[in-house]
């Protein structure tokens, strides 16, 4: 019996919804590759290699303590302030690895984009997977931390909302992914719009509880820093791995439906962006 012959089919044009997202899955092994590779690349001809991915948020979180702990006295909600920071760090710098990494796809892999064929989305991918290893890395610093201030009995932890953890990434991931990659179907006629990345983010930073609990913030600027998609689940995250923190379901969702739009459109303007991105790039 023959075996059977697997045929692959590709048009110049397909509709917009038609998003062939099974393909990600066929393609599986080539996420992994870029993923090993754009670590392996971040840290290659450096003298402290990976080290690196425990010395940036330490000496953040340093500097952290420095102003806004001693200078600008801001509350902690009890939490030693070098843990906070760095927690408030850990989780931070994964969101915004996802949005900066995404929001340069197709500028960066224009070469590669235009030699071979494969699912563009896989590049996305490969970013937030790679942004979660080094997230997972840094976290080895806050649970050293995080271990000898529980000891001490400085800090509380809820142990069983870590349960909740790998869907705090999950949505963080998925949103940076979408917010990104909508920069990057944009900067392919509108280059001026990666320079604002950066700044940008800080500024969305500030807009997040990351460097202040929000249990700080009272009146109607706390209602606008809910309104941030981002609020829910970094306090969802401090709640669980520090015991501080406000969560409420609502402001989840809310949180949820926000992340599943912004994915949504992001995946539906890249899929349209793709087709012609070289044209422009």
């Amino acid at each position: 019996m023959k075996d059977a012959v697997q045929y692959t089919k590709i048009t110049a044009k397909h509709d917009l919804l038609d998003l062939r997202l099974d393909e990600l899955w066929r393609y599986r092994d080539l996420i992994l590759l870029l993923t090993k590779r754009s670590f392996v690349v971040t840290y290659k001809q450096t003298i402290l290699g990976p080290l690196w991915l425990f010395l940036n948020p330490l000496l953040t979180s340093v500097v952290y303590v420095v102003l806004f702990g001693n200078i600008a006295k801001l509350s902690t909600d009890g939490v030693p302030q070098l843990l906070f920071y760095l927690t408030g760090n850990a989780v931070w710098s994964f969101f915004a690895a996802c949005v900066t990494t995404n929001a340069a796809t197709f500028t960066e892999n224009a070469r590669l984009f235009g030699k071979v064929y494969f699912p563009r989305l896989v590049s996305p991918v490969s970013n937030v997977l790679g942004a979660m290893i080094r997230f997972g890395i840094q976290m080895l610093l806050v649970l050293g931390f995080l271990a000898y201030y529980a000891v001490a009995g400085l800090v509380h932890p809820h142990w069983l909302a870590w349960l909740s953890l790998p869907l705090v990434l999950l949505q963080l991931g998925v949103l940076g992914m979408g917010v990104g990659i909508i920069v990057s179907s944009l900067t392919t006629k509108y280059r001026d719009l990666s320079v604002l990345v950066s700044f940008g983010v800080s500024l969305w930073m500030y807009a997040t509880p990351v460097v202040y609990p929000l249990s700080t913030v009272t009146g109607p600027l706390r209602k606008l820093l809910l309104l941030n998609p981002v609020t829910a689940p970094v306090e969802l995250f401090r709640w669980a791995v520090l015991g501080v923190g406000s969560v409420s379901a609502k402001y989840l969702a809310a949180s949820w439906i926000v992340t599943l739009a912004a994915v949504f459109c992001g995946v539906v303007i890249f899929n349209k962006v793709e087709r012609t991105f070289m044209d422009t790039v």
